[in-house]
């Protein structure tokens, strides 16, 4: 796994041995960043289950003034704060070691995040959680926009009645990416 583009373009990032966390290919991680790219510049970004932290470090590779990483297994926030101190990238982040329901209450009051991604655990619902919190904090806005990795067969039929709409879906051949807005 290696960073995209930006100014920490070709650096090698850590991942965890095995399958405790899915790293986003490069191949999906470029085509999802050339869908953002035009939100980058100086943009503040919450990478939730984050992992070794590859698509928020991503982000402040491609101008992102800041990012807030969302990561329980310990292993891996080790793996992001090696991979953000050798991308020179760790004074525009903060790391919060918890898992996401605590971590998104945690940052009630701090400024509006432009661009949400989330990553969880595939057909477990925890989307739907997230989802739960977010339609209420104060941090997002109909300008937000969130986007969420999940299996192909994730349902998302529920999302007007949490007052978000579907923006866009890209399907993969085993995953997709649906970008979320307040309606």
């Amino acid at each position: 796994m290696r960073v995209i583009a930006g100014s920490a373009k070709s650096m090698p990032l850590k991942t965890i041995p095995g399958m405790e966390t899915r790293p986003t290919t490069d191949r999906i991680k470029e085509t999802l960043f050339n869908m953002l790219q035009s939100y980058m510049c100086r943009c503040r970004f919450l990478d939730i289950f984050s992992g070794s932290g590859g698509i928020g470090i991503e982000a402040l590779s491609r101008g992102a003034d800041f990012c807030a990483f969302v990561e329980k297994n310990r292993k891996a926030v080790k793996i992001i704060e090696e991979n953000l101190k050798f991308t020179r990238l760790e004074d525009r982040a903060r790391i919060f070691d918890r898992d996401a329901m605590t971590a998104l209450r945690l940052l009630e009051g701090e400024e509006l995040f432009d661009c949400i991604f989330m990553d969880p655990p595939y057909d477990q619902g925890l989307e739907k959680q997230v989802l739960t919190v977010l339609k209420d904090a104060s941090y997002v806005n109909e300008d937000t926009l969130i986007i969420v990795e999940a299996s192909l067969d994730t349902d998302f039929s529920y999302l007007e009645t949490y007052g978000f709409r579907s923006v866009r879906e890209k399907r993969y051949k085993t995953n997709k990416h649906i970008f979320i807005r307040k309606a």
